[in-house]
């Protein structure tokens, strides 16, 4: 691997103070969220969140066509008091407890 490929790789590593939560089913998530205590953040990949809460194809999940899937995502995050943050290039969606 080249140098530029390393330097790259390297960014888009885990920060140390973010979860992987687990993004099976909704109501894992949910589980997963509810042990937060308030401005803890956890992720889940691009692509779990697009098999959860859209009906588009992961690479147009949650643009601006995919009304229906931010209102489900963001819908989800209030219920489970947590604010998204979507993540495109680093391929994922960060959840904060509130």
């Amino acid at each position: 691997m080249s140098l530029f490929g390393k330097l790259f790789r390297a960014r888009a590593a885990a920060p140390s103070d973010a979860t992987k939560l687990d993004g099976t089913a909704e109501a894992a998530l949910a589980r997963s969220l509810s042990a937060f205590p308030p401005g803890e953040r956890g992720w889940i990949t691009f692509g779990e969140a697009a098999s959860l809460f859209s009906a588009e194809r992961a690479e147009y999940a949650f643009g601006e066509l995919d009304q229906d899937g931010r209102k489900k995502i963001e819908a989800f995050a209030t219920q489970n008091r947590a604010v998204i943050n979507f993540m495109p290039v680093e391929g994922r969606v960060y959840f904060v407890a509130q």
